[in-house]
């Protein structure tokens, strides 16, 4: 694969923490300059971005990144909420931002069982709706949905967390209970049939974990031998500089390059935070009361912690230059601290510091040591 390199002369670390002693100072590299060759790389934008009405992060987006997802506004409870109403407005403008910037334009996401509707699972009288009828639902909104989005969304994220920790598909959620792998195969199968040309991943959490790991990689298979159109798998990583290791890590991406399934880092971000009983998921129904104790640095973060960072972030951007020939693209979670979803979940109202751009929209250690790890060689030319 074509490598890119940058003779950036960054700053020496400096101090008892290491940070970067003058960030300011170094060359206007860029996270997509630094990537070139290698992966596309990209960020979950808002409606502030997506409207232009915080230009400081349409900026930085302009600069570093090639590719965009929809945080929020091509989920089902906002682009389709009630059962004949559809709201386009910001998803309209979401594909004109990517289509203005030049951007590759994530569609996000089709069959997921958060930010739904009840209705979609349920009649009027409260009934559990029929395999048929649900067949229905899922059929009819992905047809409206890609259909008018068809030669302008590059790829979609067509089924979301489908996969259970333990292994199995999540049989308690109502797409699986009700329809069970068949309406992950219709989903993948109408959105092909809808737009040829759009790419389809699956997207999933925590899949270092062996069990569930194993059953995504089976379900790959299932969709492939049925004929149908997949084009990787989404890795969410949503992670903390604690877990998982980067052996971890690099074991999920070896055993996708023995699949030959091609994959994407699609929801990255990195908390500094602690987490009641250690979880490391992303389980949004997963939440609990805020305590001094899981929110120790509302005043800022401290230099060790933000070395920390830096330290965790070179390293994990180290394992994906080296494993770059099967990873199609990598997506921030969100452009700034400023509005991450980790400062709400799994605790309302912390203060993280997940991202590579500050409040301020200022880089980050990190976000130079980043470039530093994608501006080297790849192992392959070495």
């Amino acid at each position: 694969m074509r490598t890119m390199k940058f003779l950036l002369p960054f700053a020496l670390l400096a101090g008892a923490a290491g940070l970067l002693a003058n960030p300011a100072s170094a060359p206007q590299a860029s996270l997509r300059d630094a990537a070139q060759g290698r992966f596309l790389i990209g960020a979950a934008i808002n409606k502030n971005v997506i409207f232009e009405t915080d230009p400081a992060s349409v900026a930085i987006v302009n600069k570093n990144f090639s590719a965009i997802a929809p945080e929020n506004c091509m989920k089902w409870e906002w682009i389709h909420p009630t059962p004949k109403g559809y709201d386009f407005e910001i998803a309209d403008r979401y594909v004109d931002f990517g289509t203005k910037h030049k951007l590759f334009i994530l569609g996000h996401t089709l069959m997921w069982h958060y930010q739904i509707p009840d209705w979609v699972f349920k009649n009027e009288d409260g009934t559990e709706k029929t395999r048929e009828q649900l067949l229905a639902e899922l059929r009819e909104h992905i047809r409206t949905v890609v259909g008018r989005y068809k030669g302008r969304v590059t790829g979609w994220d067509v089924v979301n967390e489908a996969a259970a920790d333990n292994g199995g598909l999540n049989l308690d959620r109502p797409w699986y209970k009700i329809l069970g792998e068949e309406g992950i195969l219709e989903a993948f199968r109408v959105a092909h049939e809808t737009d040829p040309d759009a790419e389809l991943y699956y997207n999933d959490f925590c899949v270092w974990l062996p069990a569930k790991q194993k059953t995504v990689i089976e379900l790959v298979a299932k969709i492939r031998a049925a004929g149908l159109r997949i084009d990787g798998v989404g890795l969410q990583e949503h992670i903390t500089t604690a877990s998982p290791s980067i052996a971890e890590m690099e074991g999920v991406l070896e055993a996708f390059e023995r699949a030959k399934i091609p994959v994407m880092i699609t929801e990255l971000d990195m908390s500094v935070l602690p987490r009641p009983d250690n979880y490391t998921g992303a389980d949004i129904a997963r939440a609990s009361a805020n305590s001094a104790e899981y929110d120790p640095y509302r005043n800022g973060l401290p230099d060790a912690k933000q070395q920390e960072l830096t330290d965790h972030y070179k390293a994990l951007f180290e394992l994906y230059r080296k494993h770059a020939s099967n990873i199609k693209r990598i997506n921030f979670w969100g452009v700034t601290d400023s509005d991450t979803w980790l400062d709400n979940w799994p605790i309302p109202g912390r203060r993280d510091y997940p991202l590579l751009f500050d409040r301020d929209h200022k880089p980050k250690p990190a976000y130079f040591a980043v470039i530093q790890a994608l501006s080297q060689p790849s192992k392959a030319s070495q």
